[in-house]
C-alpha cells in the first residue's frame, strides 16, 4: 500500500513539475516577442529619387512642367494638371470637392460653366507637393517606380499617376471623347505642334515617338521637382534646436503620445496604409464613397504642408485641423459620423487614441512646424499649343 502511494505521489508530483515547465516556457516565449514597433517621424531627404526608367533631366522637367499648364492635354481643352493643382494653391485647392470639366475659376472660385452634365469629382484634390517622396518610410526606403497614389492607392507611380486625370470624364476628358480614345487624340496633338514635336526629341531623343508614356514620364519628372522639404521641423531635426518654440515641441510631444503617429509616421508622416475612420460623407456626392475596395478605408494623407491643402480629409468635409482633431477625439470614444461605417468597422488603431480638447491648440501649432512655402510658384508665360495657361482659370 506504502508502494502504491509513493506511486501515485510521483506521478501527481511529476504532472505538476510538467505544468510548471510548461507555464514557465510560455510565459519565457511571451517574454522573447517581438515588441511592438514604434513608429517614427523624420526630416525629408534633401534630393529625390527617379526610376531606373526615367531619370530627371533638365530637358524632361521643362518639357513636363509646360504639359502640366496645357490645356491641350483635355477633352475640350480647357482644364490642364495646373487647374487643379496650382502653386497659388499650394498645389492642392482650396475646394471640398473639384470641379474638373467644363469649369471655370481658380480654387474656391471654381464653379461649373451652365448648362452642365458633368458631376462633381467625389474627392478632394490632394497636393502634389512631395509627391516625389509618397511611399518613403524612413530617409531612402522609397522606391518611385512603387509609389502609391491617389486616396485609394489604385495606381502606382507619378508615370502613371498622370495619366488617370486625362482618361476621367469628370476631371480633364469630359464628354467629348472616350477613355480608350483619348490618349491617342492627346498625342496626335502634340505631335500636330512643331514646338512639341522639338521639345519631346530634347527629352526623348529624336526617333523617340510622342505617347501617353512619354506625356507620363515628362510630367511626372516635372512633379518631382515640386518639393518642400525645408520646413521649421526639418530644420529641428537636422540640429537647429530654436527652430521650433517650446509649445511648438511641446506639440510635437503630444502628437506622438496621444496616437497621432500610429499613421502620420516616417519623413511624410503617412504610413500610405489604407484605415477606416468612419469620415462622414459629403452630402454633395449622391452616393456614398466606398474607398478601397469599398471597405471604407482610405489611405493616410501627409500632414506636410496643410496650411494650404484645406479643407481636409478625402472629401474635403473639414474645414479646419480643430474640427479634424475634434472628429478623431468623437472615433476615439466609439462615436461614428458616418452612416455606412459602424465603430466595429474602425481601424484598431483608433482605440489606441488618447487625444483630449486641452491637446488640441498645441498639436495644432506643431502641425504648423510642417509648412514649406519654398517650392516652385513659377508659372510659364505662355504653352506651346497656344492656349489659356492653366486652362480656363480666370
Amino acid at each position: 500500500m506504502v508502494t502504491r502511494c509513493a506511486w501515485w505521489v510521483c506521478i501527481v508530483i511529476g504532472i505538476t513539475l510538467f505544468m510548471g515547465c510548461a507555464n514557465s516556457a510560455k510565459e519565457k516565449e511571451q517574454e522573447t516577442k517581438i515588441p511592438k514597433i514604434v513608429a517614427k517621424v523624420a526630416a525629408l531627404p534633401k534630393q529625390i529619387k527617379s526610376p531606373t526608367n526615367n531619370a530627371n533631366t533638365p530637358e524632361k522637367e521643362f518639357l513636363g512642367k509646360l504639359l502640366f499648364y496645357d490645356p491641350v492635354l483635355s477633352g475640350g481643352k480647357d482644364i490642364a494638371c495646373a487647374t487643379c493643382h496650382h502653386p497659388s494653391t499650394g498645389y492642392a485647392e482650396f475646394l471640398d470637392l473639384s470641379i474638373g470639366s467644363n469649369g471655370r475659376g481658380l480654387g474656391s472660385r471654381r464653379v461649373f460653366n451652365e448648362p452642365n452634365a458633368i458631376p462633381l469629382m467625389k474627392r478632394n484634390s490632394p497636393t502634389i507637393l512631395n509627391t516625389a517622396f509618397n511611399g518613403i518610410q524612413d530617409k531612402d526606403d522609397y522606391v518611385p517606380e512603387k509609389a502609391p497614389m491617389f486616396w485609394d492607392d489604385r495606381v502606382k507611380s507619378l508615370e502613371k499617376q498622370a495619366l488617370e486625370p486625362i482618361k476621367t470624364m469628370e476631371e480633364m476628358r469630359g464628354l467629348h471623347h472616350t477613355k480608350g480614345d483619348i490618349l491617342g487624340i492627346v498625342a496626335e496633338r502634340l505631335k500636330d505642334i512643331p514646338e512639341y514635336r522639338e521639345l519631346f526629341a530634347n527629352a526623348f531623343g529624336a526617333n523617340s515617338p510622342i505617347d501617353s508614356i512619354r506625356i507620363g514620364m515628362a510630367i511626372a519628372a516635372f512633379e518631382r521637382t515640386l518639393v518642400a522639404n525645408n520646413s521649421r521641423f526639418d530644420q529641428y531635426m537636422a540640429g537647429d534646436i530654436d527652430a521650433m518654440s517650446q509649445s511648438e515641441k511641446e506639440g510635437f510631444k503630444l502628437f506622438k503620445s496621444v496616437g497621432c503617429i500610429n499613421c502620420h509616421n516616417g519623413p511624410m508622416f503617412s504610413d500610405y496604409q489604407m484605415h477606416v475612420l468612419g469620415v462622414p460623407h459629403n452630402s454633395k456626392v449622391q452616393e456614398p464613397d466606398s474607398g478601397f475596395e469599398e471597405s471604407f478605408a482610405f489611405r493616410t494623407a501627409t500632414l506636410r504642408n496643410l496650411r494650404f491643402t484645406a479643407p481636409y480629409m478625402h472629401n474635403g468635409v473639414f474645414q479646419n485641423l480643430k474640427q479634424v482633431l475634434e472628429f478623431y477625439e468623437d472615433i476615439s470614444f466609439g462615436k461614428t459620423r458616418n452612416p455606412s461605417v459602424t465603430k466595429e468597422m474602425f481601424d484598431p488603431f483608433v482605440r489606441e487614441l488618447e487625444l483630449s480638447v486641452k491637446d488640441m491648440s498645441l498639436i495644432i501649432s506643431f502641425l504648423n512646424t510642417l509648412n514649406d512655402d519654398s517650392f516652385d510658384k513659377e508659372i510659364p508665360e505662355r504653352v506651346p499649343s497656344g492656349l489659356p495657361v492653366g486652362g480656363n482659370i480666370q
